[in-house]
């Protein structure tokens, strides 16, 4: 007869647990605070005019859409306008002059971020995009040079200053 103990086989079985990776690299190439500060600083500068970005024009967009010879009015115009609608509408959201939420503002700034990767890779970007890290040590120099130039006229003043002569006694009268 067969016992109890032989029909319960008990198995252990130990589960390890996975330890996370400590050197593993991130996922992602740039974080989020990396995304809002390069969309911080291409805005910047094509707001202070350090870059020209180049649209695409009507005619570029009317090479791409052979719809131009069918259609009297030219569809590519509208097309020209929209992107720099949306171009202007995507800054307005993102420097929060246009009333959004929070999504939408992620959004807004992942979308300008594409924009900037895809105008850079149709060189469409005349100019360099300065951060404002660069901007500021720009000011500070230009801080320094003027109070050292006003250092160095006090120095050269005082240095070349006409010394004045010696009183010489007068001769006595006679």
């Amino acid at each position: 007869m067969a016992t109890n103990a032989d029909d319960k086989k008990i198995i252990s079985v130990r589960i390890k647990r996975k330890q996370p990776e400590l050197d593993a690299e991130p996922s992602q190439l740039f974080t989020k605070g990396d995304i809002r500060s390069y969309v911080r600083e291409f805005v910047a500068s094509w707001i202070r005019g350090d870059i020209i970005i180049r649209f695409p024009t009507a005619s570029e967009l009317a090479k791409q859409t052979p719809l131009a010879i069918a259609f009297p009015t030219d569809p590519s115009v509208n097309a020209e306008l929209k992107i720099k609608e949306h171009y202007i509408d995507l800054l307005s959201i993102t420097a929060g002059i246009k009333p959004s939420s929070t999504e939408e503002q992620e959004k807004a700034i992942e979308e300008v971020f594409k924009m900037l990767l895809m105008f850079r890779s149709a060189n469409r970007i005349e100019g360099k995009i300065i951060s404002n890290d660069l901007q500021k040590k720009v000011e500070d120099l230009e801080k320094t040079v003027k109070t050292q130039g006003k250092l160095v006229d006090q120095i050269t003043g005082y240095l070349f200053k006409p010394k004045p002569e010696p009183k010489r006694p007068k001769p006595a009268k006679a």
